[in-house]
């Protein structure tokens, strides 16, 4: 093969082909912006994005309360673990007693 036939410059093309279409699926795969033909980006669309967000922002909500629950019934824990023995007797009494 020369260096300057029609076969090198159609290799070198084709190389370049495959090289750009195997970079632009690779991006497109792991969601980086894709170029446009003025080197411009367009960025990855994603149809459910607006539900995908709506269902994160609900389970968020909902995580935020078990979690805020459960770190009120630790602090009642802490404290019977903590409070001296006669004291924690005397509340539940008072409580028997109020029923």
């Amino acid at each position: 093969m020369s260096w300057g036939g029609p076969g090198f410059v159609l290799a070198i093309i084709a190389i370049s082909t495959i090289g750009w279409v195997l970079t632009t699926a690779i991006r497109a795969r792991h969601g980086y912006p894709l170029e446009n033909e003025w080197r411009g980006t367009t960025p990855r669309q994603d149809p459910d994005a607006d539900r995908k967000i709506t269902l994160l922002t609900q389970e968020n909500d909902r995580l935020t309360g078990q979690i805020s629950r459960l770190e009120e019934r630790i602090a009642v824990l802490e404290r019977i673990a903590t409070d001296p023995a006669e004291r924690t007797r005397r509340e539940i009494d008072a409580l028997r007693d109020a029923d």
